[in-house]
């Protein structure tokens, strides 16, 4: 912030002494929602992420005996276009062998992995399941938000903040949905309390069950941001399943979970084909291995 000097009363006794000190401003103190509109302005600010990332998905759990659960824990290569969202994916095998490409579309709160990196994780889930089949409405270009008397001056309709706290170099806010807290799915944000970037979330996921009763369970996801050349991405989720809507709680294998982001790049293409499954055999050598 630019700094000035105090008035000439006080330049002149301060001449006295032979000093001339600049003085800052004085920073006008934020109230709660006001920092969680800023840190979410900051977000958007940077958005919409590129067109093209890849990245590497690598997903451990453990058994309840605490074994490593082969079946629930797998590592793949994943190429998104980010307009529409779709996405092909190669699973990694033990680093030698790679299977052929799947079409998919991560999300959250969806029934398949979470993703990509650059989601927008104060998007609300959907009104009603979005099938991988259903492509996703590009993102508009935003702004910043505008400020009024340097201090952001908007109407917070999702959230509102019942806690705030200053962690080191960290603000921490616990935030409650408005209205509607299936879809406002955030709980707990993080951010650098100087740029506002977000460095950390608590979220409400799911976790789906395949089997005979289709089964959803309550899933508690931490999630750590980064930054990759300048855009904010997911770097880890470390999910907890809780009860499903009838009180029972999980209590299966990979009871607890990581999802790890790696390798993730923004390139300016993409091998040709990826928006729709029907082109899949004839792109499967194109991908990289």
């Amino acid at each position: 912030m630019r700094s000035r000097s105090r008035s000439d009363r006080v330049g002149r006794s301060l001449t006295r002494r032979g000093d001339r000190r600049a003085h800052p401003e004085p920073v006008p103190t934020l109230t709660p929602t006001q920092l969680l509109v800023r840190i979410r302005a900051q977000f958007r600010s940077h958005r919409p992420p590129p067109p093209f990332e890849t990245y590497t998905l690598e997903r451990k759990q453990l058994r309840n005996d605490g074994f490593p659960d082969v079946t629930g824990s797998y590592t793949y290569h994943v190429w998104v276009r980010n307009g529409d969202r779709a996405a092909l994916k190669r699973e990694v095998f033990r680093d030698d062998y790679e299977y052929p490409p799947e079409f998919d579309r991560p999300a959250f709160d969806e029934a398949r992995d979470p993703g990509p990196p650059t989601a927008d994780v104060f998007e609300p889930k959907p009104l009603k399941p979005h099938p991988v089949s259903e492509a996703y409405t590009p993102e508009p270009t935003t702004t910043e938000a505008p400020l009024i008397g340097r201090v952001l001056s908007l109407v917070e309709f999702d959230y509102r903040v019942t806690y705030v706290s200053i962690e080191n170099d960290l603000v921490h806010l616990t935030v409650a949905p408005i209205s509607d807290p299936d879809r406002n799915r955030l709980r707990e944000i993080y951010a650098d309390k100087t740029t506002f970037e977000l460095k950390k979330l608590v979220a409400a996921d799911r976790l789906f069950l395949t089997g005979p009763d289709n089964d959803v369970f309550a899933d508690r996801f931490t999630i750590t941001m980064g930054l990759v050349d300048g855009v904010p991405v997911v770097t880890q989720i470390h999910g907890i399943a809780g009860s499903d809507d009838r009180g029972r709680e999980y209590q299966d294998d990979g009871k607890e979970v990581d999802f790890y982001f790696r390798d993730i790049t923004f390139p300016a293409t993409l091998p040709t084909g990826t928006s729709t499954r029907v082109n899949m055999e004839r792109i499967k050598n194109d991908y990289p291995r």
